[in-house]
């Protein structure tokens, strides 16, 4: 089997070579033959990808230990679903992973879109053919899933932190994420080379950005919800350099969403979009160097591997083979277009786009500067919380605002009066809402003011847009209020979704606002029947109990909880303790209050045994995290604007696809 694994992958790097290679001559020379082949070899790299995949995913099932990768990342005590997750719970499956996905999504894309981009396309396929080759490379010849050994009789198992239902879903939708920004990259480099750099590789590539945007964003949540209930230090994003790493080109690709709308209706920002798509995919690149090189200390990275500086040498390449197209293109990229106003809708979302460039290069130098400086000087200066945080409150206040600025200013120009007019309802709203939370002492934090003012301006400007809109429709003779709501939106899905997308963004700042700046920790000693008072809620020790899993040794604190004096049950927090992967992971209780709106966070911190494995006492770190529940309750919002911005609207793409029809190409058989 691992024979045919190798041969599966061999077969797709020679494919995909060929699909670079050959349908790069095709599209030079106008060859439709070569360019149909080279085509044809990108869809056939997907099966053959298949192929190795499911040979890696039967050893696991069979518990094939004679595969060095099985061994070193399963075991036979192994539960079920995690039996699978292990694919890629190291570097190599990882690396197949990516290729699958790649080869599928770039497969998939093509096929939609054969039509559409009739002179973009034979220039789009060698770009992902170039792309897959580098994956294709690194799996074949430095880290390939297929090592063989004498097989042991059990293998290390899994990291226990990857033991968790989030992970079986967080990193395949990173992955799509990670591999989605490709398609746009592909495009736009298929249009610059082709010279065609008007709207139709964006008319092509929209809902495969959205998609991949999409599934970055909700992975970057599902990520911070299996480090808040998993990791067991109490918060739900540290600012660590692999969490970075996929924040950095979900900021660059939601700037180039909003310019990409500017050039759509004003032709305008195309160095933008090419400069932007480019850049998010070099960091989504980027991201995947920083967690299989193992220069940094995380949790979520790989061990020290030689494949860091392959993927240096990549990044490097894409980032020259992007500059130089983009100044070779210059001329084609310029606009004829000028910004009329600064207070006008293709300016604030210019604004919008310096600050979130802005931010992504903050992180970024955040992110590198501790390798440059162990480069340089031979020690590495950590940058930590303080840092970032600094710079989220001074980008991400003003982004907060205009995004209730944004949709109330007309396309051109705007006068100053018209615009006092439209934001003074959402200004009274924010207004009011600060006055309140002064009033109720929530005034200790100038930030936290700020963001829930600031998402109450922005709050308040979306329903105003939903408002208006609705009672427009109902004015032009629609039935009810609902069918004028609903017409509405789908008339316009790409706007009204992307206002939902906006809310989402407003629920998740003022969740973090609220857990950041308003919360409450204890660390206490208990011993039976000790308690402890916090935020209205008192907790009583009643005692540890053991016991033994599939896997793994359970030792929990049982916590009974009275909340406001009445009785709110009983949690259990503490350790879990693998025998294959002989380590220790913490096991947290959280108590849900839907109604505050706030968690009760417990950490069994320290267990102090006695005679007989008894348990004497036990260290507990409670925390109380008002409104952290609006932060998920944000991915479900956040997931809705994208569907409805998703959604297939027949109208839109039937105007779209009339206003972008391509011409004759010429060719030679």
């Amino acid at each position: 089997m691992q024979d045919l694994g190798r041969a599966a992958l061999a077969l797709a790097f020679g494919l995909v070579v060929y699909a670079a290679v050959g349908g790069g001559l095709g599209a030079y020379t106008r060859r439709r033959r070569l360019v149909a082949s080279a085509r044809n070899a990108l869809f056939a790299s997907f099966g053959a990808t298949a192929v190795a995949a499911i040979v890696l995913l039967n050893a696991f099932r069979t518990r094939d230990f004679s595969f060095a990768y099985v061994a070193e990342h399963s075991s036979k005590a192994l539960p079920f679903p995690y039996v699978y997750t292990a694919f890629w719970g190291g570097q190599e499956g990882s690396l197949l992973l990516w290729l699958l996905v790649l080869t599928v999504v770039g497969s998939a894309a093509v096929a939609f879109n054969r039509r559409l981009t009739t002179e973009v396309l034979p220039w789009t396929v060698p770009v992902l053919g170039g792309v897959a080759s580098f994956f294709a490379l690194l799996l074949v010849f430095v880290a390939s899933p297929f090592a063989t050994q004498v097989a042991p009789a059990d293998g290390a198992g899994l990291n226990p932190s990857l033991q968790n239902p989030y992970m079986m879903i967080h990193p395949p939708l990173l992955y799509l994420g990670y591999v989605g920004l490709t398609i746009p990259f592909a495009f736009a480099a298929g249009a610059l080379l082709s010279g065609r750099f008007d709207e139709r590789w964006i008319v092509a590539t929209r809902r495969w950005t959205i998609l991949a945007w999409t599934a970055l964003g909700i992975g970057i949540l599902l990520g911070a919800k299996w480090a808040y209930e998993e990791v067991g230090w109490g918060g739900y994003y540290a600012w660590d350099p692999v969490e970075n790493a996929a924040l950095m080109p979900w900021l660059a690709a939601t700037a180039y969403l909003h310019s990409v709308m500017v050039q759509e209706k004003k032709n305008m920002l195309r160095v933008w979009n090419a400069t932007l798509v480019a850049g998010a995919f070099c960091l989504s690149i980027f991201g995947t160097f920083l967690t299989r090189s193992g220069l940094i200390n995380s949790i979520h990275s790989f061990a020290q591997s030689p494949i860091g500086a392959w993927f240096l040498g990549f990044i490097a390449l894409a980032a020259t083979f992007s500059t130089v197209l983009i100044i070779w293109r210059l001329p084609l990229l310029r606009a004829r277009t000028k910004l009329e106003s600064l207070a006008s809708r293709e300016a604030a979302f210019l604004y919008n786009n310096l600050l979130l460039v802005a931010f992504t290069l903050t992180v970024l130098w955040g992110v590198a500067f501790p390798l440059l400086s162990d480069a340089v000087r031979g020690e590495a200066v950590t940058v930590g919380p303080p840092y970032y945080d600094f710079f989220l409150k001074v980008f991400g206040l003003p982004l907060l605002l205009l995004m209730g600025i944004g949709p109330l200013v007309a396309w051109r120009r705007t006068s100053l009066r018209a615009l006092g007019e439209t934001v003074l309802g959402p200004a009274l709203a924010a207004l009011g809402v600060g006055v309140i939370l002064i009033a109720l002492g929530a005034g200790s934090s100038t930030a936290g003011l700020l963001a829930y003012t600031f998402s109450a301006f922005a709050l308040a400007a979306i329903v105003l847009e939903f408002a208006r809109g609705t009672r427009a429709r109902k004015a032009l003779g629609a039935p009810s209020w609902w069918s004028a709501f609903s017409g509405l939106v789908a008339r316009n899905r790409r706007r009204y979704g992307g206002y939902v997308v906006h809310a989402a963004v407003v629920l998740l700042a003022i969740g973090v606002a609220g857990s950041s700046a308003y919360g409450a920790t204890k660390i206490q000693r208990f011993r039976p029947g000790d308690t402890m008072h916090i935020r209205g809620y008192e907790l009583t020790y009643l005692d540890s109990v053991q016991r033994r899993a599939a896997n793994h040794l359970e030792l929990r604190a049982r916590i009974a909880v009275t909340q406001n004096g009445k009785s709110a049950g009983t949690i259990m927090a503490g350790k879990n303790t693998y025998f294959a992967e002989q380590q220790t992971s913490n096991e947290v209780a959280i108590k849900h209050d839907w109604l505050r709106a706030q968690d009760l966070f417990v950490i069994g911190d320290e267990f102090k045994f006695g005679k007989g494995d008894t348990v004497k006492a036990v260290y507990l770190k409670v925390l109380v995290k008002p409104l952290v529940n609006l932060i998920w309750l944000a991915g479900f919002v956040f997931l809705l604007g994208s569907v409805i911005t998703l959604w297939p609207d027949a109208r839109e793409q039937r105007r779209l696809a009339a206003r972008t029809e391509p011409g004759p190409v010429p060719a030679t058989p």
